[in-house]
């Protein structure tokens, strides 16, 4: 595409963002760090999933200062159940240091926001152009999509290049944000609606009779058996290391299992550094979840036992908890629907 179309495109673009731009409560706000939390928590997850932890946790967390200073078990909590966990803990460390170092200021430099942990070129340019009001493309899934389609990019040099001189410098913010809401709304990764997309008339893809195809993720089918050992009304639930997948979260015993292992065997192996006798369970019920790429069943076990002190905990990672009290723990999103089919089958 001519540069010389790049006026006409950003104005047809704006106009239909002026009128159908989506009421977002982080598009409320021009306090830098608000548009950080909200970019940070959109990152690999949808708006609807996003809308019930932004506020509370902003809430919790009102500045740069007030994350900084909170524990990293109450940030988890606040994050529990919004999954990518490591986006909690370097929004936490970052805050960290732009206190440090940065009086608790978000700066209104590129590439001081990519020095900050869990800050990559998206981040830094959602912030510069949307916080800031400064001329930087902020590249995310959907903006990649329409960038693809409109000048057919064959390589992320020649994408990122387009973005750059496409973006309107007196309005980037607005500008890139209706990137993503045509991506969202109309330039879909499938069944796009090309006939109410105001660009239209300057889609490469289109005028070539097609849309290039999204890219499938090659997932892995798991099944990874939970046991809820219960005592009274209280289950045992273990911490996961600080390290790798799920990292330093709360959940039931369970895990996937290796390649010919039955149920039973999986449970037992999660089970044995307990040192109690385990034998006797029922299976609750199953549940479908996914993790990154893999696409999980998760058989249910409940095992009922007469006294928690029957049961050796090997450490303080493993922890006795009443199901009213998760809500203070950085939980596993598999734990929390594993806890509510407990509560359904009880």
């Amino acid at each position: 595409m001519p540069p010389k179309n790049f006026p006409a495109i950003r104005r047809k673009l704006l106009r239909w963002y002026d009128r159908n731009r989506r009421d977002l409560p982080w598009r409320r706000s021009r306090d830098p760090y608000a548009i950080w939390v909200a970019e940070t928590m959109l990152q690999q997850t949808q708006i609807a999933a996003v809308m019930p932890y932004y506020g509370r946790f902003l809430k919790a967390f009102p500045s740069v200062a007030a994350l900084a200073r909170a524990p990293l078990g109450k940030v988890m909590a606040y994050w529990s159940g919004l999954g990518y966990y490591r986006r909690a803990r370097n929004l936490k460390d970052a805050a960290e240091k732009l206190v440090r170092e940065h009086a608790g200021v978000l700066p209104a430099d590129y590439d001081r926001l990519l020095s900050l942990p869990g800050v990559g070129a998206y981040t830094a340019g959602a912030l510069m152009s949307i916080a800031f009001g400064k001329p930087y493309p902020a590249i995310d899934g959907n903006v990649r999509r329409v960038l693809g389609r409109l000048v057919k990019a064959t390589n992320e040099k020649s994408l990122r290049a387009t973005a750059a001189r496409l973006v309107s410098k007196p309005r980037p913010g607005d500008f890139n944000q209706a990137l993503m809401d045509l991506g969202a709304t109309l330039c879909a990764a499938k069944n796009p609606r090309c006939p109410n997309c105001p660009l239209r008339r300057d889609c490469a893809a289109r005028a070539a009779g097609r849309a290039p195809m999204k890219k499938k993720i090659a997932f892995k089918a798991v099944t990874w058996p939970l046991a809820i050992v219960r005592s009274g009304g209280k289950i045992l639930l273990r911490r996961r290391s600080t390290v790798g997948l799920l990292a330093g979260l709360w959940e039931f015993p369970g895990g996937e299992l290796g390649g010919g292992e039955g149920l039973r065997a999986g449970l037992q192996n999660q089970l044995q550094d307990l040192g109690g006798s385990f034998t006797r369970h029922r299976r609750i019920g199953e549940l479908r979840h996914s993790i990154t790429n893999r696409k999980i069943r998760a058989p249910i076990f409940l095992f009922e036992v007469g006294r928690e002190n029957a049961v050796r905990l090997p450490g303080p990672h493993w922890r006795w908890l009443s199901p009213a009290s998760l809500g203070r723990y950085p939980v596993s999103s598999m734990t929390l629907k594993a806890t509510k089919l407990l509560a359904a089958h009880g």
